[in-house]
Protein backbone atom coordinates (compact mmCIF):
# COMPACT_ATOMS: atom_id res chain seq x y z
CA UNK A 1 0.00 0.00 0.00
CA UNK A 2 1.37 3.51 -1.16
CA UNK A 3 1.07 6.41 1.72
CA UNK A 4 0.81 9.44 0.38
CA UNK A 5 2.00 12.61 2.62
CA UNK A 6 0.29 16.06 2.02
CA UNK A 7 3.08 18.69 3.09
CA UNK A 8 1.31 21.92 3.69
CA UNK A 9 4.51 23.66 2.15
CA UNK A 10 4.60 24.81 -1.47
CA UNK A 11 6.70 22.26 -3.09
CA UNK A 12 9.88 24.06 -4.48
CA UNK A 13 10.28 24.27 -8.42
CA UNK A 14 13.97 24.22 -9.35
CA UNK A 15 13.58 23.63 -12.69
CA UNK A 16 11.20 26.68 -13.13
CA UNK A 17 14.30 28.92 -13.57
CA UNK A 18 16.51 26.38 -14.57
CA UNK A 19 16.79 28.19 -17.93
CA UNK A 20 17.66 31.98 -17.06
CA UNK A 21 19.89 30.72 -14.83
CA UNK A 22 21.57 28.52 -17.12
CA UNK A 23 21.29 30.95 -19.95
CA UNK A 24 23.02 33.30 -17.77
CA UNK A 25 25.87 31.77 -16.60
CA UNK A 26 27.11 30.66 -20.74
CA UNK A 27 26.14 34.31 -21.54
CA UNK A 28 28.55 35.50 -18.73
CA UNK A 29 31.29 32.54 -19.32
CA UNK A 30 31.30 33.14 -23.08
CA UNK A 31 31.49 37.32 -22.74
CA UNK A 32 34.41 37.16 -19.96
CA UNK A 33 35.97 34.29 -21.94
CA UNK A 34 36.35 36.63 -25.53
CA UNK A 35 37.25 39.35 -23.47
CA UNK A 36 40.11 37.37 -21.58
CA UNK A 37 41.67 35.96 -25.05
CA UNK A 38 41.16 38.89 -27.18
CA UNK A 39 41.68 41.87 -25.05
CA UNK A 40 45.50 41.48 -24.19
CA UNK A 41 46.06 44.98 -23.43
CA UNK A 42 44.60 46.58 -20.95
CA UNK A 43 44.60 43.01 -18.96
CA UNK A 44 40.74 43.78 -18.15
CA UNK A 45 40.04 40.45 -15.20
CA UNK A 46 41.43 41.60 -12.32
CA UNK A 47 42.82 37.86 -11.12
CA UNK A 48 44.89 37.86 -14.17
CA UNK A 49 46.74 41.13 -12.85
CA UNK A 50 47.82 39.25 -9.54
CA UNK A 51 48.47 35.99 -11.43
CA UNK A 52 48.15 35.28 -15.12
CA UNK A 53 45.77 32.40 -15.55
CA UNK A 54 43.54 33.07 -12.80
CA UNK A 55 41.47 34.89 -14.56
CA UNK A 56 39.95 31.82 -15.46
CA UNK A 57 38.63 31.31 -11.77
CA UNK A 58 37.02 35.08 -11.70
CA UNK A 59 34.97 33.72 -14.96
CA UNK A 60 33.78 30.63 -12.98
CA UNK A 61 32.94 32.66 -10.04
CA UNK A 62 31.08 35.16 -12.15
CA UNK A 63 29.61 32.48 -14.34
CA UNK A 64 27.70 31.03 -11.07
CA UNK A 65 27.17 34.50 -9.68
CA UNK A 66 25.01 35.13 -12.45
CA UNK A 67 23.10 32.11 -12.34
CA UNK A 68 22.10 32.52 -8.47
CA UNK A 69 21.01 35.45 -9.60
CA UNK A 70 19.01 34.58 -12.28
CA UNK A 71 17.70 32.47 -10.57
CA UNK A 72 16.78 33.81 -7.45
CA UNK A 73 15.35 36.84 -9.70
CA UNK A 74 12.93 33.96 -11.17
CA UNK A 75 10.60 35.23 -8.75
CA UNK A 76 9.02 38.17 -9.47
CA UNK A 77 8.52 39.19 -5.40
CA UNK A 78 12.28 39.18 -5.38
CA UNK A 79 13.08 41.45 -7.71
CA UNK A 80 12.70 44.69 -6.05
CA UNK A 81 14.65 43.73 -2.49
CA UNK A 82 17.43 41.59 -4.76
CA UNK A 83 18.15 43.91 -7.33
CA UNK A 84 18.68 47.35 -5.38
CA UNK A 85 21.61 45.37 -3.19
CA UNK A 86 23.18 43.63 -6.10
CA UNK A 87 23.02 47.09 -7.96
CA UNK A 88 24.82 48.73 -4.69
CA UNK A 89 27.46 46.05 -4.75
CA UNK A 90 28.53 46.53 -8.60
CA UNK A 91 28.89 50.29 -7.48
CA UNK A 92 30.85 49.72 -4.51
CA UNK A 93 33.44 47.37 -5.81
CA UNK A 94 33.55 49.79 -8.79
CA UNK A 95 34.57 52.76 -6.62
CA UNK A 96 36.29 50.51 -3.79
CA UNK A 97 38.69 49.65 -7.03
CA UNK A 98 39.30 53.55 -7.74
CA UNK A 99 40.04 54.22 -4.45
CA UNK A 100 42.68 51.10 -4.19
CA UNK A 101 44.04 52.37 -7.64
CA UNK A 102 44.56 56.29 -6.31
CA UNK A 103 45.42 55.31 -2.59
CA UNK A 104 47.42 51.38 -3.25
CA UNK A 105 48.41 50.50 -6.83
CA UNK A 106 47.68 51.66 -10.22
CA UNK A 107 46.77 47.65 -10.65
CA UNK A 108 43.41 48.22 -9.80
CA UNK A 109 42.75 51.28 -12.36
CA UNK A 110 41.79 50.22 -15.99
CA UNK A 111 44.89 51.79 -17.78
CA UNK A 112 46.36 53.90 -15.13
CA UNK A 113 44.96 57.23 -16.78
CA UNK A 114 42.52 58.50 -14.69
CA UNK A 115 39.26 59.81 -15.60
CA UNK A 116 35.98 61.67 -14.06
CA UNK A 117 33.06 58.80 -12.49
CA UNK A 118 30.41 61.12 -13.29
CA UNK A 119 28.17 58.90 -15.95
CA UNK A 120 27.53 62.75 -17.83
CA UNK A 121 31.00 62.10 -19.03
CA UNK A 122 30.24 59.76 -21.24
CA UNK A 123 28.71 61.93 -23.79
CA UNK A 124 31.00 65.24 -23.06
CA UNK A 125 33.85 63.35 -22.51
CA UNK A 126 34.57 62.40 -26.38
CA UNK A 127 32.91 65.80 -27.07
CA UNK A 128 35.48 67.36 -25.55
CA UNK A 129 38.31 65.41 -27.10
CA UNK A 130 37.41 63.81 -29.92
CA UNK A 131 38.48 60.77 -29.17
CA UNK A 132 37.77 58.18 -26.38
CA UNK A 133 34.91 56.32 -27.65
CA UNK A 134 34.83 53.12 -25.92
CA UNK A 135 32.18 54.24 -23.56
CA UNK A 136 29.71 55.56 -25.57
CA UNK A 137 30.16 52.52 -27.81
CA UNK A 138 29.53 50.29 -24.68
CA UNK A 139 26.51 52.24 -23.49
CA UNK A 140 24.84 51.83 -27.08
CA UNK A 141 25.67 48.17 -27.14
CA UNK A 142 24.03 47.85 -23.84
CA UNK A 143 21.09 49.84 -24.76
CA UNK A 144 20.71 47.34 -27.82
CA UNK A 145 20.20 44.55 -25.40
CA UNK A 146 18.60 45.82 -22.81
CA UNK A 147 17.10 49.14 -23.35
CA UNK A 148 17.18 51.26 -20.41
CA UNK A 149 17.84 48.84 -17.87
CA UNK A 150 21.60 50.72 -18.34
CA UNK A 151 19.52 52.75 -15.67
CA UNK A 152 18.73 50.31 -13.00
CA UNK A 153 21.20 47.87 -13.67
CA UNK A 154 24.69 48.66 -14.53
CA UNK A 155 25.60 52.27 -13.70
CA UNK A 156 27.59 53.07 -11.20
CA UNK A 157 26.06 56.10 -9.89
CA UNK A 158 22.48 55.33 -10.31
CA UNK A 159 22.22 53.05 -6.86
CA UNK A 160 23.31 55.64 -5.00
CA UNK A 161 20.09 57.94 -6.27
CA UNK A 162 17.85 55.08 -5.77
CA UNK A 163 19.25 54.67 -1.97
CA UNK A 164 18.05 58.38 -1.57
CA UNK A 165 14.77 57.54 -2.67
CA UNK A 166 14.10 54.61 -1.19
CA UNK A 167 14.58 56.95 2.42
CA UNK A 168 11.03 58.24 1.34
CA UNK A 169 8.07 55.73 1.36
CA UNK A 170 6.47 56.55 -1.21
CA UNK A 171 7.34 58.47 -4.47
CA UNK A 172 5.50 61.90 -5.08
CA UNK A 173 4.71 62.87 -8.40
CA UNK A 174 7.67 65.28 -10.47
CA UNK A 175 6.14 68.54 -11.89
CA UNK A 176 5.62 67.72 -15.63
CA UNK A 177 8.34 70.85 -16.09
CA UNK A 178 10.71 68.18 -15.45
CA UNK A 179 11.06 67.15 -19.03
CA UNK A 180 12.14 70.60 -20.34
CA UNK A 181 14.62 70.40 -17.50
CA UNK A 182 16.67 67.29 -18.71
CA UNK A 183 16.44 68.45 -22.66
CA UNK A 184 18.29 71.53 -21.21
CA UNK A 185 20.52 69.94 -19.27
CA UNK A 186 21.39 67.49 -22.25
CA UNK A 187 22.10 70.43 -24.28
CA UNK A 188 23.93 72.05 -21.70
CA UNK A 189 26.23 69.33 -21.42
CA UNK A 190 26.73 69.14 -25.54
CA UNK A 191 27.16 72.64 -25.80
CA UNK A 192 29.56 73.03 -23.18
CA UNK A 193 31.88 69.92 -24.43
CA UNK A 194 31.68 71.46 -27.71
CA UNK A 195 32.33 75.15 -26.41
CA UNK A 196 35.65 73.82 -24.69
CA UNK A 197 36.95 72.16 -27.33
CA UNK A 198 36.68 75.18 -30.05
CA UNK A 199 37.86 77.08 -27.25
CA UNK A 200 40.96 74.92 -26.87
CA UNK A 201 40.43 74.84 -23.06
CA UNK A 202 42.75 72.69 -20.97
CA UNK A 203 42.09 69.44 -19.55
CA UNK A 204 42.03 70.85 -15.79
CA UNK A 205 39.25 73.47 -16.70
CA UNK A 206 37.46 70.50 -18.57
CA UNK A 207 37.62 68.30 -14.97
CA UNK A 208 36.92 70.73 -12.70
CA UNK A 209 33.63 71.57 -14.85
CA UNK A 210 32.65 68.31 -15.06
CA UNK A 211 33.46 67.25 -11.11
CA UNK A 212 31.15 70.14 -10.43
CA UNK A 213 28.39 68.97 -12.20
CA UNK A 214 28.56 65.42 -10.72
CA UNK A 215 29.17 66.92 -7.05
CA UNK A 216 26.18 69.32 -7.83
CA UNK A 217 23.96 65.65 -8.78
CA UNK A 218 25.23 63.88 -5.39
CA UNK A 219 23.48 67.12 -3.81
CA UNK A 220 20.45 66.36 -6.10
CA UNK A 221 20.07 63.14 -4.90
CA UNK A 222 20.69 64.33 -0.96
CA UNK A 223 17.99 67.29 -1.14
CA UNK A 224 15.32 66.37 -4.02
CA UNK A 225 15.33 62.49 -4.48
CA UNK A 226 15.10 62.03 -0.54
CA UNK A 227 12.56 64.06 -0.36
CA UNK A 228 10.50 63.23 -3.39
CA UNK A 229 11.21 59.53 -3.39
CA UNK A 230 11.97 59.82 -6.33
CA UNK A 231 14.98 59.38 -8.33
CA UNK A 232 15.39 62.79 -9.73
CA UNK A 233 19.38 63.03 -10.34
CA UNK A 234 18.67 59.67 -12.64
CA UNK A 235 15.22 61.06 -14.20
CA UNK A 236 15.58 64.79 -14.53
CA UNK A 237 19.41 65.45 -13.76
CA UNK A 238 21.63 62.80 -15.66
CA UNK A 239 21.71 63.25 -19.34
CA UNK A 240 22.82 59.72 -19.76
CA UNK A 241 19.28 58.93 -18.22
CA UNK A 242 17.56 60.52 -20.99
CA UNK A 243 19.75 58.63 -23.95
CA UNK A 244 19.03 55.93 -22.27
CA UNK A 245 15.34 56.46 -22.25
CA UNK A 246 15.19 57.57 -25.72
CA UNK A 247 17.97 55.37 -27.70
CA UNK A 248 16.42 52.50 -25.32
CA UNK A 249 13.61 52.46 -27.28
CA UNK A 250 15.78 50.71 -30.07
CA UNK A 251 15.92 47.88 -28.08
CA UNK A 252 12.68 45.39 -28.68
CA UNK A 253 11.60 44.75 -24.72
CA UNK A 254 8.70 46.56 -23.30
CA UNK A 255 6.67 47.01 -20.34
CA UNK A 256 3.30 46.73 -20.91
CA UNK A 257 0.20 47.42 -18.90
CA UNK A 258 -3.24 44.89 -20.05
CA UNK A 259 -6.45 46.26 -20.66
CA UNK A 260 -7.66 44.47 -16.74
CA UNK A 261 -5.64 47.02 -15.13
CA UNK A 262 -8.06 48.58 -12.51
CA UNK A 263 -6.13 51.41 -12.13
CA UNK A 264 -5.47 50.62 -8.16
CA UNK A 265 -2.33 52.16 -8.44
CA UNK A 266 -0.33 49.41 -6.25
CA UNK A 267 2.76 49.53 -9.05
CA UNK A 268 3.28 53.19 -8.86
CA UNK A 269 4.26 53.03 -5.06
CA UNK A 270 7.20 50.77 -6.46
CA UNK A 271 8.39 52.99 -9.08
CA UNK A 272 11.20 55.22 -8.12
CA UNK A 273 11.37 56.32 -11.75
CA UNK A 274 7.88 57.83 -11.95
CA UNK A 275 7.04 56.23 -14.91
CA UNK A 276 3.49 54.68 -13.57
CA UNK A 277 1.46 57.55 -13.35
CA UNK A 278 -2.38 57.21 -13.80
CA UNK A 279 -1.78 58.61 -17.45
CA UNK A 280 0.38 56.32 -17.99
CA UNK A 281 -1.81 53.47 -16.66
CA UNK A 282 -4.21 54.61 -18.79
CA UNK A 283 -2.20 54.39 -21.79
CA UNK A 284 -1.39 51.09 -21.29
CA UNK A 285 2.26 51.58 -21.14
CA UNK A 286 4.78 53.32 -18.36
CA UNK A 287 6.38 56.88 -19.08
CA UNK A 288 9.65 57.74 -20.69
CA UNK A 289 10.94 57.22 -17.76
CA UNK A 290 10.86 53.59 -17.10
CA UNK A 291 14.29 51.31 -16.97
CA UNK A 292 12.27 48.11 -16.99
CA UNK A 293 13.75 47.42 -13.59
CA UNK A 294 10.40 45.17 -12.74
CA UNK A 295 10.04 46.03 -9.09
CA UNK A 296 6.69 47.32 -9.95
CA UNK A 297 5.90 43.65 -11.58
CA UNK A 298 4.43 41.77 -7.87
CA UNK A 299 2.91 44.76 -6.63
CA UNK A 300 0.09 44.19 -9.62
CA UNK A 301 -2.35 41.69 -7.90
CA UNK A 302 -4.17 41.14 -10.90
CA UNK A 303 -0.72 40.53 -13.65
CA UNK A 304 -1.82 43.21 -15.86
CA UNK A 305 1.96 44.55 -16.11
CA UNK A 306 4.21 42.44 -17.97
CA UNK A 307 6.91 42.27 -20.24
CA UNK A 308 7.16 42.20 -23.93
CA UNK A 309 9.72 41.03 -26.61
CA UNK A 310 8.57 40.79 -30.17
CA UNK A 311 6.24 37.48 -30.44
CA UNK A 312 6.95 36.13 -27.04
CA UNK A 313 4.65 35.53 -24.00
CA UNK A 314 5.36 37.63 -20.88
CA UNK A 315 6.71 34.95 -19.09
CA UNK A 316 9.09 33.82 -21.99
CA UNK A 317 9.99 37.62 -22.61
CA UNK A 318 10.91 38.02 -18.62
CA UNK A 319 13.09 35.20 -18.67
CA UNK A 320 14.76 36.36 -21.64
CA UNK A 321 15.26 39.74 -20.40
CA UNK A 322 16.69 38.38 -16.59
CA UNK A 323 19.08 36.04 -18.42
CA UNK A 324 20.46 39.23 -20.08
CA UNK A 325 20.33 41.73 -17.78
CA UNK A 326 21.59 39.47 -15.09
CA UNK A 327 24.64 38.32 -17.31
CA UNK A 328 25.31 41.82 -18.26
CA UNK A 329 25.70 42.48 -14.45
CA UNK A 330 27.95 40.27 -14.10
CA UNK A 331 30.68 41.21 -16.50
CA UNK A 332 30.27 44.35 -15.85
CA UNK A 333 31.48 43.50 -12.31
CA UNK A 334 34.46 41.85 -13.40
CA UNK A 335 35.71 44.47 -16.02
CA UNK A 336 34.04 47.97 -15.24
CA UNK A 337 36.62 50.23 -13.50
CA UNK A 338 37.99 53.59 -14.18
Amino acid sequence: MTVTVKSGKKPLQPRKYAGPAAAAALLTAALLSIVKLVVRSPVMLIADRFAPGLGWVEVALLSAYAAWLAHTLGEERKVRAIRPIVWRLFSAVFFTQLLLGLFVSGIFLMTGKLHLPVPAMIVGGPLYRGSGFFMPVLFASTLLLVGPAWCSWLCYVGSWDDLAARTKKWPQTLPARRETVRVSILLGIVGTAFALRLSGADGTTAAWLGGSFGIAGVGVMLLASRRRGVMVHCTTWCPIGLFADLLGKLSPFRLRIGQGCDRCMACRKMCRYGALEQRNLERGKPGLTCTLCGDCLAACKTRQIGYRFLGLSAATARKLFVALVVSLHAVFLGVARI
